[in-house]
């Protein structure tokens, strides 16, 4: 993935204006960190970015969408509609807030549907936490008429959709909050980290309270200042913002090498037979991240996925049998096994997790496979993966039709 591509003097330069000071927090100590506030300088880049009003750095991508349930006034009990397809975060997420996952079927977007969320609404609905994967946006227009047809609140997670957009609005602000993942695998990286973003200046402040312990950050010394409301720890060092102001600045580049790359390797597959593409639901706003491949069938694509692997094919990701990415894998979601007791277990799950009725999202995703697009590849690199996808994909169709 780019961010890990990239790393460079860049980077070094950030992190060694943390060094030298010494300062790795990101709050205070204002004398001795000599102008450097790098979880800061972070948010104001991500702000460039996505256009929100709002930016808060957090420890992870995971930390940021919990943040942004509570900030968004989600939490015990709550039924929040959400995808079977997404890194298993989302999940854990609204499981530990202490409110009810209720799953949903998908389309050939990867994510949500309108028609899916339109299905799965009770009278104890409360929100929508929508995951715009594998770099696109959902089909907004068609989601947020739902959305305000019920009165739901909306969270976005776009872990894996920094930069991407929807007709010129960022995956990210489509809700109360939106927050992306800096993770090591991303766009751009931190390491660790995430971001949360919001138009709302009360779901930002709550925000800011929530992941730094209720912290209201006004007065000059920590630890005297009021605490609005109860808080965990969320934050970002400034170790790990610092990789992140200098790999957020590379965005517009990066941005501008995958789409080239990907366009090009859509252009080179779709002349194969049998080769298809998830649907994007505004191709200008694509981060391009991913190549998705929709195969005719699942057992099509099973057969593809093992001569990819048969012939020495890399870079790519069969989600239907992914342990962290799809339902399917999830036995300790659907058996509710956990470390200690949640409120689900008291209140109750509001499906039976073990026998969810959701052929849509099987079809999808048993039919998908997806490859990682690099900024850094050459033009003969890409014609070249082409080359190998088409003929693994060529030999294996045919052998299934033989």
């Amino acid at each position: 993935m780019p961010g890990t591509e990239l790393f460079g003097a860049e980077e070094r330069k950030e992190v060694n204006d943390v060094l030298e000071t010494g300062i790795l927090f990101r709050y205070g100590h204002d004398a001795q960190r000599n102008g450097h506030w790098k979880a800061k300088e972070f948010e104001e880049e991500a702000k460039k970015i996505t256009g929100a009003k709002y930016a808060l750095a957090t420890s992870s991508g995971s930390t940021a969408v919990i943040t942004a349930l509570a900030a968004a006034g989600i939490g015990a009990g709550d039924e929040v509609i959400v995808p079977p397809f997404t890194f298993i975060a989302t999940i854990e997420a609204v499981l530990f807030i202490g409110a009810l996952p209720v799953f949903a079927e998908l389309d050939e977007t990867l994510c949500l549907s309108a028609e899916g969320i339109r299905k799965a609404i009770t009278p104890k609905t409360k929100g929508v936490c929508l995951v715009h994967m594998c770099g696109s946006a959902a089909d907004m227009d068609s989601i947020m008429e739902v959305i305000n047809e019920h009165n739901l609140t909306l969270v976005d997670d776009a872990g894996q959709a920094f930069a991407a957009s929807y007709k010129g609005k960022a995956a990210g602000l489509w809700g109360k909050a939106g927050a992306f993942s800096f993770d090591f695998f991303k766009i751009a990286t931190a390491g660790e980290g995430g971001i949360l973003v919001t138009n709302d200046e009360e779901v930002y402040k709550k925000a800011e309270y929530y992941s730094d312990h209720g912290h209201s950050h006004v007065g000059a010394k920590r630890g005297m200042e009021p605490h609005p409301v109860l808080g965990f720890n969320y934050r970002i060092g400034e170790l790990n913002a610092a990789v992140a102001v200098a790999q957020t600045r590379r965005v517009p580049q990066v941005l501008a090498a995958n789409r080239k790359h990907k366009k090009m390797l859509t252009e080179l597959l779709s002349a194969t037979p049998g080769i298809g593409f998830a649907k994007i639901a505004d191709p200008d706003g694509d981060s391009a991240t991913f190549l998705n491949l929709l195969m005719e069938t699942p057992e099509a694509a099973q057969r593809v996925v093992d001569a990819f692997n048969n012939d020495g094919v890399v870079g790519f990701d069969y989600w239907f049998k992914n342990m962290y990415h799809f339902i399917n894998q999830w036995d300790h979601v659907k058996n509710l096994d956990t470390a200690s007791k949640l409120p689900i277990q008291i209140l109750g799950a509001p499906q039976d997790y073990n026998n969810l009725d959701l052929p849509k999202s099987q079809n999808v995703i048993g039919r998908l496979i997806s490859f990682g697009i690099r900024c850094t590849w050459t033009e003969e690199q890409v014609k070249e993966l082409a080359a190998k996808i088409s003929e693994s994909v060529t030999k294996a169709l045919a052998t299934a039709h033989a």
